[in-house]
């Protein structure tokens, strides 16, 4: 059985993330035997100069401990991030001047959820927002393909995602959702406000009752053949663009402009 006072997180760059990041929340460190180069060592110095402890076990030990993942020869044990509701949420975001949020409606593939958590943490998004249902969970894989943001990234999982929609409206958040068939372009779009980005599952899109609590509808001009984007390459096109009309250096335009 799981223990739910740790998680753990497999990889070369999320656990030296971890490491670098945020090494009070590692608990214990293996490493796989054979593994003696440049990028093993310095992870393990770091590890033993943050007073981690570390021990080396087989390959196969690592295999038994994290299941049958690309664990590249280091697994690490961590105090898991709190885990936030509707309520954390709305208490985390009523102390930030301008929130960003991702929404991420029925995004199922823990492999997409895990490259959109990479994205939110690089464009410096607040917070994550998955509905219990019908979507990836927070596991091992999503945080090996984030690549360190999961250990970082507040994740709230709500139980009705419409209404902590609505919650978030009735505190000043805007909710921009993104369709690919919306009059109004992406870089057309005022998103230099208290903002929650939405977007739905690939092929599917948005839900009809998360559809209705988008103030305005967002698309992404495409000059190709294809259809629709990979909802995480979407999520950093969306982010980033929020993330630019935030920065003066990049519009031209004063704080108070």
């Amino acid at each position: 059985m799981a223990d739910p006072k740790r998680h753990l997180v497999y990889g070369l760059h999320a656990v030296g993330a971890v490491i670098e990041r945020s090494p009070e929340r590692l608990l214990e460190l293996w490493m796989a035997e054979p593994r003696q180069d440049a990028r093993a060592r310095s992870l393990k110095d770091r590890a033993l100069a943050a007073g981690i402890r570390v021990q080396t076990v087989s390959s196969d030990s690592l295999t038994k401990l994290a299941g049958e993942v690309v664990h590249q020869g280091a697994v690490a044990a961590v105090r898991p991030l709190k885990a936030w509701d509707d309520h954390a949420l709305l208490g985390a975001i009523s102390e930030l001047d301008s929130p960003l949020l991702l929404v991420l409606d029925g995004v199922t593939d823990p492999h997409n959820l895990g490259a959109c958590l990479r994205t939110a943490d690089a464009a410096g998004a607040h917070a994550v927002v998955i509905p219990k249902d019908r979507s990836a969970t927070v596991d091992g894989v999503v945080r090996k393909v984030a690549a360190g943001a999961a250990e970082f990234v507040p994740v709230a999982t709500v139980t009705n995602l419409a209404r902590a929609l609505d919650m978030l409206k009735e505190r000043g958040i805007w909710v921009v959702g993104t369709d690919g068939e919306a009059a109004d372009t992406l870089y057309g779009a005022d998103l230099n406000r208290p903002l929650a980005l939405v977007l739905g599952a690939e092929g599917d899109g948005m839900r009809r009752l998360t559809r209705e609590r988008c103030d305005f509808l967002v698309r992404i001009p495409m000059a190709g053949q294809v259809e629709s984007l990979n909802v995480s390459v979407a999520a950093g096109i969306a982010l980033f663009e929020a993330r630019r009309q935030r920065l003066p250096e990049l519009t031209g335009r004063g704080p108070n402009a």
